[in-house]
């Protein structure tokens, strides 16, 4: 009788304390959207980790680098990280266009092309399986308050914020489907909505004009302020690159 009233007493601040905890997108997502993540032959978002393996060779990147395998080993798991060029954070597509602009002299790709998503997915899926690590550089402490603040900012014409469905909603149901967290662990993603393969910078677009709100244009320095906080708030997950989402 004791363990009964005991449990009922202690389920709450069990409940919390599993809310508590990042949960990953896929944790919600059907068994078969599960299996295709898991499964690499059906994975559709490998096509694009092999195209940017033919780009990691054919740009010069593995002239400079190497074996992307050793060298890009968690490298995708601490981005964002500060720029002293910027004097601010720059996100791996970011690093990857630098990159290719001082040390090869080739031109910047486009944001959001094939090329670019297909070399950041390359990138980050070698540290695929590696838990999510921001950097713990105070430098990044501006960004990551501007990006919370960013993250629970009311927005648009239906006056709602990021934190409203993914922190106070997350696991209800919304049209039918469930609300997830909101991690960017997968990224760059296949999104069945989609069709292909997209970037955190498209998703959040999406988001923003889903509320009817004019997004920010591609690049624009309140995304990788959302990202670094993002990405301090799903510490500990582990990378999915190329992760399969609805």
């Amino acid at each position: 009788m004791r363990r009964a009233a005991l449990a009922l007493l202690l389920a709450p601040l069990i409940a919390l304390a599993a809310a508590a905890q990042p949960q990953s997108g896929f944790e919600l997502m059907a068994p078969e959207t599960q299996a295709m993540q898991r499964d690499d032959t059906a994975n559709p978002g490998m096509l694009w980790v092999q195209e940017g393996e033919a780009l990691w060779q054919q740009s010069g990147c593995a002239g400079c680098h190497g074996d992307a395998a050793a060298s890009m080993r968690g490298a995708a798991a601490r981005y964002p990280v500060y720029d002293e060029a910027r004097a601010g954070p720059i996100d791996l597509a970011g690093r990857i266009n630098q990159c290719r602009v001082e040390r090869q002299g080739a031109p910047a790709l486009a944001l959001e092309g094939e090329p670019l998503l297909a070399l950041g997915s390359f990138v980050a899926h070698q540290s695929r399986g590696l838990p999510v690590a921001p950097p713990a550089d105070p430098r990044l402490a501006p960004a990551r308050a501007q990006g919370e603040a960013l993250f629970r900012e009311r927005r648009g014409q239906l006056n709602l914020s990021c934190a409203q469905c993914h922190d106070d909603n997350a696991g209800r149901r919304l049209a039918g489907s469930p609300i997830p967290q909101g991690h960017p662990n997968g990224y760059p993603l296949y999104r069945l909505e989609w069709q292909g393969m997209g970037s955190l910078q498209r998703r959040l677009r999406n988001c923003m004009a889903g509320v009817r709100s004019e997004p920010f244009a591609y690049g624009a320095p309140e995304y990788i302020a959302i990202e670094t906080f993002l990405m301090s708030r799903a510490a500990g997950l582990l990378l999915e690159t190329p992760a399969v989402r609805p």
